[in-house]
């Protein structure tokens, strides 16, 4: 699946992403408590026959779904609950620079 990504891959990317965010807002004026991310992604199941594979989720591309007669996609909703590694009580807080117009 060329257009498609691994789903523990673009969970780690947003891992990644969360992070620098939170990084980027230390000392910062405005912070936001990061309560819950919500995803909502388009995927396509992958079962192989070789063995020790067993299933794999790919992330789609928003019209990739529509070029593939053959994939079976399905919607999968996830609500993922921040929390620090080193202090996993602490509220995860996000910073960044705002965006023009952003709501």
């Amino acid at each position: 699946m060329d257009d498609a990504i691994e789903l523990a891959d673009m969970i780690w990317q947003l891992r990644s992403e969360l992070t620098r965010a939170m990084w980027g807002g230390e000392g910062k004026d405005l912070r936001f408590k990061a309560d819950s991310v919500e995803l909502e992604l388009t995927v396509a199941v992958e079962k192989a026959r070789e063995p020790g594979v067993k299933v794999r989720f790919w992330v789609l591309e928003g019209n990739a779904g529509t070029r593939r007669a053959s994939t079976v996609t399905q919607v999968i909703r996830l609500t993922l609950q921040p929390v620090r590694g080193d202090d996993p009580e602490r509220a995860a807080l996000i910073g960044g620079a705002g965006v023009r117009d952003e709501q």
